[in-house]
């Protein structure tokens, strides 16, 4: 197809990246990838498009929507440092936000195992009753 190792193939630019066909394809309507030029007949996609790939998977694996990274991207051209730092301190504090809750979840759970395992037979599970009408974990 191409001799020039630079200009991959979708296929060829989907396996390096570990990534499907689809998966590029949705990234280019997202604008989140260039859409590919064509090339002695062939649509061929940068090399460079890979690390973007992998930048993208990473971001998205530490949480970051769609929409985050695009706007990390965007400014990746610019290096405004502060419009970057901002974007990953939001989502920290999304991180720390669902943290609280999990913890809130954690302790709430451990009190009502430990009471169901305190509870006589006569009374309702109170993890049952938590969970039912009568309660709830807050």
């Amino acid at each position: 197809m191409q001799n020039n190792k630079s200009e991959l193939t979708i296929g060829q630019l989907a396996r390096l990246a570990g990534v499907g066909v689809e998966t590029i394809r949705y990234y280019q309507r997202r604008d989140l990838l260039p859409v590919p030029v064509v090339a002695s007949g062939f649509r061929t996609y940068a090399a460079t498009l890979v690390e973007r790939i992998r930048f993208i998977k990473r971001a998205q694996e530490l949480g970051f929507t769609l929409d985050e990274i695009t706007t990390l991207l965007l400014l990746e051209d610019t290096d405004d440092r502060s419009a970057i730092r901002k974007v990953a301190a939001d989502r920290l504090a999304q991180v720390e936000g669902k943290l609280a809750d999990l913890q809130k979840m954690q302790k709430m759970l451990s009190l009502l195992i430990h009471e169901c395992e305190h509870t006589g037979p006569s009374k309702t599970c109170p993890i049952i009753h938590a969970l039912g009408e009568g309660g709830g974990i807050r």
